[in-house]
């Protein structure tokens, strides 16, 4: 159903003539995102063991990022030329929706749940009772309820929401980067090459984030993840200091730009696969990881969406960035050095307490694991 809803929309954006109509249906495609990528990843985490789930989580995040990286090449591609008559951006539209429709089949007609393929045919039987005796709407969504409030109550989701809050600022402020570059004065494809650099480090970072958190998980079981997550937070602060700071903002700094976005991108990306995902797994009830997973990006996403404007207030009120003073081929010098302190404020800072937030879990994660366990035996016992 999320995939029908985002392929619908999608399509409804390429044949948009107005400002609201792209305005309603990109809500709309949000909507069918947000069906979609808590069930998603609830998928990942019943489809893999506890010791092994960061690589699944890291593989999910290395496949997704190598799509985005191949659409927006080819989108861009697309998008200044025409097809029939069509401008090339219509197209796009249309192409992406007619795929989206063709995954939602595959999806429909190959993928199965993973607790209902338990050889022993238990869980599938759980499931059936639970769906016969809670068939009514009104059940339903007192079930929800409740699951909604056991979810909250969780210390371990509480401390992760809250770095996960600060955690994605930098990450909201790094959409400045494509303008930063190019006020430095690189070109257009010199600017969406280093992204790409960024984004292709980010992706194997994530995987093998995922990886070596497992490894270390297995030494450390109730540790070994949070020390991979304060790792990877603490160490975005020593690089956006060198990519923001020390590195001389001219054109001749290509090649340092793009190894430092690469290695950046390897080691700061690990928090998501390494530690977030697969700790939710553990600490709720089977039943609920689809709600815990679809909280996190409620609250994560909503108050990340502040960070993109304190980029630009910072670097307007405080740091003195004006933008009648660029050059639209050469960029500015002085308005690329302001912007780089404003995404340094909000990314540095942030950086340093979503590593000092996850700090609690040392006393959490276990007490929270194991009462997810007793209630899983409990619900099985019941069934």
């Amino acid at each position: 159903m999320g995939i029908f809803c985002w392929a619908l929309s999608t399509a409804a954006v390429g044949t948009s003539q107005q400002f609201m109509q792209v305005a309603f249906w990109r809500a709309i495609n949000g909507f069918g995102l947000a069906i979609v990528i808590p069930a998603l990843q609830s998928f990942i985490a019943d489809s893999y063991k506890d010791g092994v789930r960061g690589a699944g989580f890291g593989l999910l995040s290395l496949v997704g990022t190598i799509g985005g990286i191949g659409g927006g090449v080819l989108a861009t591609i697309m998008a200044g030329q025409q097809f029939f008559g069509v401008p090339g951006w219509r197209c796009a539209f249309i192409l992406m929706s007619t795929l989206s429709v063709l995954i939602g089949f595959l999806v429909f007609l190959f993928v199965v749940d993973p607790k209902k393929t338990n050889t022993t045919g238990e869980n599938f039987d759980r499931d059936e009772l639970i769906e016969k005796s809670n068939g009514s709407a009104s059940s339903v969504w007192i079930e929800s309820w409740t699951a909604t409030k056991a979810v909250i109550k969780v210390p371990t989701f509480q401390v992760i929401v809250l770095q996960g809050i600060v955690g994605s600022l930098p990450w909201t402020a790094m959409v400045f980067f494509t303008m930063w570059f190019e006020l430095i004065g690189f070109d257009h494809s010199s600017t969406a090459a280093l992204l790409s650099v960024f984004a292709a480090g980010c992706a194997m970072g994530s995987f093998f984030g995922g990886l070596i958190a497992d490894r270390i998980s297995q030494i450390y079981p109730h540790s070994g993840r949070i020390m991979c997550a304060q790792f990877s937070a603490f160490m975005g602060i020593p690089f956006s200091w060198f990519l923001l700071k020390e590195i001389p903002q001219s054109v001749d700094s290509y090649y340092t730009f793009a190894f430092t976005l690469l290695f950046m991108g390897l080691i700061i990306s690990w928090n998501g696969t390494a530690a977030n995902a697969p700790m939710f797994a553990e600490v709720v009830p089977i039943k609920h990881r689809t709600m815990i997973y679809a909280f996190d990006r409620a609250f994560e996403t909503s108050f990340s969406s502040f960070a993109a404007p304190l980029v630009g207030i910072l670097s307007e009120k405080i740091f003195g960035y004006d933008s009648k003073s660029i050059d639209p081929v050469k960029g500015s010098v002085r308005e690329a050095h302001a912007l780089s302190q404003g995404l340094l404020s909000m990314m540095v800072v942030p950086f340093g307490l979503c590593c000092l937030f996850y700090t609690p879990l040392y006393k959490f994660f276990r007490r929270d694991r194991e009462n997810a366990k007793m209630a899983t035996l409990k619900e099985d016992e019941m069934f």
